[in-house]
């Protein structure tokens, strides 16, 4: 079956039916869902694309191996702090110190205006990773091929099937569908 006769499927019904049947196609189903909210997410900790996708690749792994071990309610805000912590974790390893020293540090060595314009790039990214989530399969897979990974119009076609009509089309509806989901959510967080 595929994934996108799933979109009007809520979370929590993906989860229940990953429970009781212990298929891993429903958590597949979901974990797709969220692949950009956990790139952002570990962009934003990492600062390294190709770190970045190497880490939801593993975030994806633990999920599959630890999600049958809890009874987890609300799997998007479960996922974030996995991901937050899986990332976290690599920050203090590849640099041999507690992630609460490093925090102390940049706050130290940041002055206010400095530490106010980081915690808004960061409510942005995290906003801008929930508010891709929010766009249709077709628009978010496209978009995010188009502006984080750099591939062209033709290369898009090519990986997905799409027309080059088709490619245009979800890549401005996206773009244009992404501004107003943003916008809406700045609203909500002000």
């Amino acid at each position: 079956m595929n994934n996108s006769s799933y979109s009007n499927t809520t979370d929590q019904e993906l989860l229940e039916r990953f429970y009781a049947t212990h298929d891993n196609q429903w958590l597949g189903t979901l974990l797709q869902r969220y692949t950009l909210l956990l790139l952002g997410v570990c962009m934003k900790y990492l600062k390294n694309e190709e770190e970045a996708k190497d880490c939801v690749q593993q975030i994806f792994l633990k999920t599959i191996t630890e999600l049958h071990k809890y009874k987890v309610e609300y799997f998007k805000s479960w996922l974030y702090m996995v991901a937050k912590n899986h990332c976290l974790m690599r920050i203090r390893d590849r640099q041999g110190k507690q992630s609460t020293e490093l925090k102390d540090q940049m706050a130290v060595s940041a002055d206010e205006e400095n530490k106010t314009i980081h915690l808004e790039k960061d409510r942005q990214l995290t906003l801008m990773g929930e508010s891709l989530a929010e766009l249709n399969r077709e628009q978010q897979q496209c978009v995010t091929l188009f502006y984080l990974e750099k591939k062209s119009y033709q290369e898009i076609a090519g990986s997905t099937g799409f027309s080059l009509m088709q490619v245009k089309s979800y890549i401005q509806n996206g773009k244009r569908n992404l501004k107003i989901i943003l916008e809406q959510k700045l609203k909500q967080k002000t």
